[in-house]
């Protein structure tokens, strides 16, 4: 899509005030919409209502992949939003460079940011021609394996402690009528798994290799056959599932009915809400137990170009909130992620939050798929994995040999 001509054609209707809202009403559009997600959204409107203006929420049923192309539409057909979530990276790089999306340089440079904000990569990912364009609200992580200790104690075996157990303890779990890994059907989830398996299995060379060189020879290599041998395991455990959601998939873990789950700390608002215990209901393994490494990708806000100024001073308060300490805890304790700002306290953080604090502080940190391929390349691959996990006769061979071309035209 050619945002620039959009932007040229829609130069004098791209910004339209709402009429029928007050000055300080601000519509956010985000696709947080599971139980754990509400709550810890519900937590940022409380926040910005506090400042005199209104959360006008904007949610979007189903995941990003369902959600962005609307904000998309809406942002280019001259019905921009007060504000947007984006992930970290490159997303909403064009509709930037188009002009579309407004320069937070100023409100940054207040805040401090630059010097508050941790790993610098997240205010990176805002940044394009020395200018920042996003607010960035948290660190999420894909890189857990989440296991149901009732489902283990059923099956007769010890809750596993690294992806090697958790894939021989398989067959103990269906001989008591579990699902051994819970994934659901939507693609991104699917292409995640991939990625985890990549980082924990081949280790965070072979995967900025791969992701960051778009190195297709590695890709094509012994090493990442390993993975496909893996991502093999996962297709076959993964096979009596049948949800779509993620947060379906997680609830299956909730409840026992399944052993594992492949997905990011935002698994953990989830248990939260259903009251579940870290350690004692039920067990994280950061990096599948192999290598503990996580991503340090995530959410961010963009705000859309208005032409009203009461609704421009409302999106500098917002950016401002999002980033503010207190809102930070609030927020990610409700969420299950990381805060973006290294100098706030989570002394209430439960088990699994403070494992991944441990691996943040001792920088064992590294730039996810987001960030590191265009949003072309990634769905090219969520395309690829989303149809080997749904069609076992696709060989590990086959599917590594279109794995290893995609990355070979990625950009």
């Amino acid at each position: 899509m050619n945002f620039r001509a959009i932007a040229a054609a829609l130069a004098a209707t791209v910004a339209i005030p709402f009429a029928a809202a007050n000055a300080t009403d601000l519509e956010v559009t985000h696709w947080w919409t599971s139980g754990g997600e509400a709550a810890a959204v519900a937590e940022l409107a409380k926040a910005f209502d506090a400042t005199g203006n209104k959360w006008v929420d904007g949610a979007i049923a189903g995941s990003g992949g369902t959600a962005r192309p609307i904000m998309v539409s809406r942002i280019t057909g001259g019905d921009p939003m007060g504000a947007t979530q984006f992930n970290h990276g490159r997303q909403a790089e064009e509709l930037v460079e188009a002009g579309l999306m407004r320069d937070l340089t100023d409100v940054a440079t207040k805040g401090n940011w630059k010097e508050v904000i941790r790993p610098a990569s997240l205010l990176e990912s805002c940044t394009i021609d020395g200018k920042i364009y996003c607010a960035p609200v948290n660190i999420h992580s894909w890189q857990w394996l989440w296991l149901s200790n009732g489902a283990f104690e059923k099956a007769g075996v010890a809750v596993p402690k690294n992806w090697d157990e958790f894939v021989a303890a398989a067959p103990a779990l269906e001989k008591a009528g579990i699902v051994p890994l819970a994934v659901g059907g939507q693609p991104w989830q699917t292409s995640g798994a991939f990625d985890v398996l990549m980082l924990s299995l081949a280790g965070k060379d072979v995967f900025l290799k791969v992701f960051g060189d778009k190195d297709a020879e590695v890709a094509a290599g012994p090493e990442i056959a390993k993975v496909f041998k893996a991502a093999d395991d996962a297709r076959r455990m993964a096979k009596g599932t049948n949800v779509q959601d993620w947060n379906q998939a997680t609830n299956m873990v909730i409840t026992g009915k399944a052993g594992g789950q492949i997905m990011g700390d935002w698994a953990q608002g989830e248990f939260q809400v259903a009251g579940q215990v870290a350690g004692k209901d039920y067990s994280c393994l950061p990096g599948l137990g192999v290598n503990e490494v996580i991503a340090t990708g995530g959410d961010a806000f963009y705000f859309p170009v208005l032409e009203d100024g009461e609704k421009s001073k409302a999106q500098d308060a917002l950016a401002e909130t999002l980033v503010d300490p207190k809102t930070q805890v609030a927020f990610n304790l409700k969420k299950g992620s990381l805060p973006v700002r290294g100098d706030v306290d989570l002394d209430a953080a439960n088990d699994c939050m403070k494992k991944g604090l441990d691996i943040l502080a001792k920088g064992n940190v590294v730039q996810w798929t987001d960030q590191l391929l265009s949003p072309d390349s990634q769905k090219q691959k969520e395309d690829l994995f989303s149809e080997f996990f749904a069609n076992a006769s696709m060989t590990p061979e086959d599917a590594q040999k279109r794995f290893a071309d995609i990355i070979a035209a990625a950009d």
